[in-house]
């Protein structure tokens, strides 16, 4: 069987759309109407669709922001109950901070990128790794294992390279999800750490 790359399952999409009775037109918006753009793309793609001012502003305003997040979030049994806390880093790019009591007050952070909701942990620094190319190919084959997250090899402020594992959600998910996505995460960086031991410097106390 040949295998078939990205490019082809593009050509396909694309396709389909003109199929569809769909055509392509470019347009120009300022940066902060991207989302809404998006939307309403997302909608006038369906047939006998009819928008006014007001279903227009129906699309955006359940869309979640760090502040409304964070007041929902500290009105749930997981904050609530104190199994975790909560603050906000404001900022020009605002994230919370969520420490995880249940898992050694792991320390999560959650951000709202436009239309995602990105929950990431710091994993460890690229100088923990052993074999650098041993332990990427192997993260490459296994952390599908890990459900509803991945791991990225990011460079910081002071240039070291540190991998995170992190999920992404819609920015109108439902909260219950947030917070589902927000425990997974938390549990997957244990397990990970785990899994991945053998790869990994050990510190003097074996940790």
């Amino acid at each position: 069987m040949v295998k078939k790359t990205s490019a082809h399952y593009q050509r396909e999409f694309r396709r389909r759309l003109r199929e569809n009775g769909l055509i392509k037109k470019e347009i120009w918006v300022r940066p902060e109407h991207t989302l809404k753009l998006t939307e309403i793309e997302r909608i006038l793609r369906q047939a006998d669709t009819h928008l006014d001012d007001a279903a227009i502003d129906a699309i955006t305003k359940t869309q979640w922001t760090t502040q409304s997040l964070l007041s929902e979030l500290r009105k749930s049994e997981l904050f609530t109950n104190k199994l975790a806390a909560v603050e906000l880093i404001d900022g020009i790019y605002p994230a919370l901070h969520i420490t995880m009591f249940e898992y050694g007050d792991l320390p999560v952070f959650l951000t709202i990128c436009g239309e995602q909701i990105i929950v990431e942990c710091m994993l460890w620094s690229e100088t923990d790794v052993i074999n650098k190319n041993d332990f990427n190919e192997v993260v490459l084959r296994t952390h599908k294992y890990f459900p509803l997250s991945t791991i990225s090899l990011d460079k910081q402020p002071n240039g070291d390279n540190y991998y995170h594992m992190f999920g992404a959600l819609s920015s109108r998910s439902i909260l219950l999800n947030i917070l589902f996505e927000i425990e997974t995460l938390a549990s997957n960086v244990i397990k990970i750490t785990e899994a991945y031991s053998d790869y990994l410097v050990t510190t003097k106390d074996g940790e």
